[in-house]
């Protein structure tokens, strides 16, 4: 039997809080209202540790993650797979590592395994510099999930781990036999689509 809040979230929260969830209604289907709810956790998170890091550290939510990357791997990465792992395109990636080079938080060479690719690592300016965010960083984050409590906090990262795994897999699979229709929708409502994450990468 599923279980229902005691309270609906509109009441919870109220008109000017509820944000992309205001579109969801009970006649949808459970997988839009779910995409909803992770987009507007997600925004919401994502917008205020973009704010504390610019108003603490003047530093993008892009930047953090770049160096963040190459901190847990202190060998340096390839350009191309640092580009995978932000999910960012090889564009972005340049833009980054050019101000970052300048500023001498890392540093790119010729790959010696491959010489047309190339390689970037933290300085130790760098390593020094991201250290000091990092921290801080890991309190923020720690702070905004607090309403979460520890079993709850497993359950929900294995979760979406397994969403994760099954959009990977259907990525790979890619349509089989044209497009695919989607499943019906409960409550005999047609599902909407939901709206686009933006990603900023400056």
């Amino acid at each position: 039997m599923v279980k229902k809040s005691a309270v609906p979230i509109t009441r919870l929260l109220g008109d000017d809080q509820i944000g992309m969830e205001a579109r969801a209604g009970d006649a949808d289907h459970q997988a839009l209202k779910v995409w909803l709810r992770l987009l507007a956790c997600t925004t919401q998170i994502e917008t205020e540790i973009r704010r504390r890091l610019r108003k603490e550290f003047g530093m993008t939510l892009a930047r953090f993650d770049y160096l963040a990357q190459l901190h847990r791997h202190p060998e340096g990465l390839r350009m191309s797979a640092l580009s995978r792992y932000l999910m960012v395109t090889g564009g972005n990636v340049t833009a980054l590592t050019d101000d970052l080079e300048q500023e001498g938080l890392v540093l790119r060479e010729t790959d010696a395994e491959d010489r047309r690719s190339f390689k970037v690592a933290l300085t130790p300016a760098g390593r020094k510099a991201f250290e000091k965010v990092a921290q801080v960083h890991e309190g923020w984050v720690v702070e905004l999930l607090a309403g979460l409590g520890i079993d709850q906090k497993h359950e929900l990262h294995e979760l979406l781990g397994k969403l994760r795994v099954h959009l990977s897999q259907a990525e790979q699979d890619g349509p089989q036999g044209g497009a695919r229709r989607s499943p019906p929708p409960e409550g005999g409502k047609k599902a909407r689509g939901g709206p686009l994450l933006s990603q900023e990468t400056s």
